[in-house]
């Protein structure tokens, strides 16, 4: 524990202009291949080894199906109550399983439970063929969804992340997977927080589920969000924790066994922690700016932040910050909440951290019988 405690001075210590360790990137992740720690918020890269090195990612492969199923669910495509018979296909996948059988039928929301604690095979070919139709078809979206996220070092063969050549990733790319989930899609958190629950509960064939990820119960703050391990990839995690309103992300892979990889993520986490913070600079539904608008029942609204605004600083220093508004023009009618534009946080003419801006009433356009009553007291009140 000394000998953490004064690794962690030292880190402290270094400028943190940098916001990576130079020259010495083995010293929080001596073991991993290759890692990465961000902020989730803005993305921005907090620490890195290697971060662009293409490598097995074994089961972290299943973040993408994850966000190709939540994104199902948003669409209302699929539903978390609609029960899936289970297919000779799926029940005999090997590896780490749920144990379905075929011709059995259990939910979405089951399925994805075990995706996400259990880190099963069985499940994800089956969610793979309720929406791809087949394996095979699923993995082609689940790589148009990587090529649509921008990511260059990241290519799937299967589903589930089972050692096959062309098939790999980094931990950047792992990364802004992670991200995509955690910030677009929150409702993985549901699942991957959990430490343990059951499938078919309230049935004689109750099977016992404890996540794959032990960091959920034992680090503060964690609450997901996906294990891998193969011969290939060795052992490998996704990690996020929240304290406060910074949350975290961190990737290692390549680790030599479960206990090395776990120690190291959280001497990850605990390098962030100790090291950042989250300036708040504006909160959600603070007004940005008001627009005028004509012919609309409501002369004058308000544009304001969906969510907080705040960027990632060193705990020893705080920036100076200028801000760049893009509002798009409102075509009527519009529904509050609706997105219309933008509020970009700059310093020294960067970008780092951008704000989505909306509504805050609904809007509709005036009547023609309003039209005429508007313009008739413009023009007594010589407003025209």
């Amino acid at each position: 524990m000394k000998k953490i405690g004064i690794l962690l001075l030292i880190l402290l210590l270094i400028p943190f202009n940098v916001w990576a360790l130079e020259g010495d990137n083995d010293a929080l992740i001596k073991e991993a291949v290759s890692g990465i720690l961000i902020d989730a918020n803005s993305g921005k890269i907090i620490f890195e080894k290697d971060k662009d090195k293409e490598v097995a990612v074994a089961s972290m492969t299943k973040m993408v199906a994850q966000i190709i199923i939540l994104e199902e669910i948003e669409k209302g495509n699929i539903k978390w109550n609609q029960e899936v018979i289970v297919s000779k296909n799926a029940a005999d996948m090997g590896g780490s399983q749920i144990y379905i059988e075929e011709g059995e039928k259990i939910t979405v929301e089951d399925l994805m439970k075990g995706i996400s604690m259990a880190s099963g095979n069985d499940a994800t070919v089956q969610m793979a063929e309720v929406i791809g139709g087949t394996e095979a078809k699923f993995v082609e979206l689940m790589n148009k969804k990587v090529k649509e996220l921008g990511l260059k070092h990241t290519h799937f063969a299967n589903c589930t992340g089972l050692d096959q050549d062309n098939h790999y990733s980094s931990a950047y790319d792992m990364a802004m997977i992670a991200r995509e989930l955690v910030v677009n899609h929150p409702d993985i958190l549901k699942f991957s927080s959990l430490y343990e629950d059951y499938l078919r509960e309230d049935t004689e064939n109750k099977f016992w589920l404890v996540n794959t990820n032990k960091l959920v119960r034992f680090y503060d703050g964690a609450d997901g969000l996906k294990t891998g391990h193969t011969d290939a990839a060795g052992y490998c995690l996704a990690a996020t924790a929240k304290r406060g309103d910074l949350r975290l992300i961190g990737i290692v892979l390549g680790e030599s066994d479960s206990k090395v990889r776990n120690n190291e993520t959280m001497a990850l986490l605990d390098y962030g922690f100790n090291s950042v913070k989250l300036n708040i600079l504006k909160k959600k539904g603070e007004v940005i700016k008001k627009e005028k608008i004509d012919k609309a029942n409501k002369e004058i609204v308000s544009i304001i932040l969906k969510e907080n605004l705040g960027v990632v600083e060193s705990v020893s220093e705080k920036g100076k910050y200028t801000y760049k508004i893009d509002i798009d023009k409102i075509k009527l009618p519009i529904n509050k909440g609706t997105t219309v534009g933008k509020i970009d946080v700059l310093e020294n003419g960067k970008v780092v951290s951008t704000g989505e801006l909306v509504i805050n009433q609904t809007i509709a356009p005036l009547k023609f019988f309003e039209l005429f009553k508007k313009g008739l007291v413009d023009l007594v009140s010589g407003n025209l």
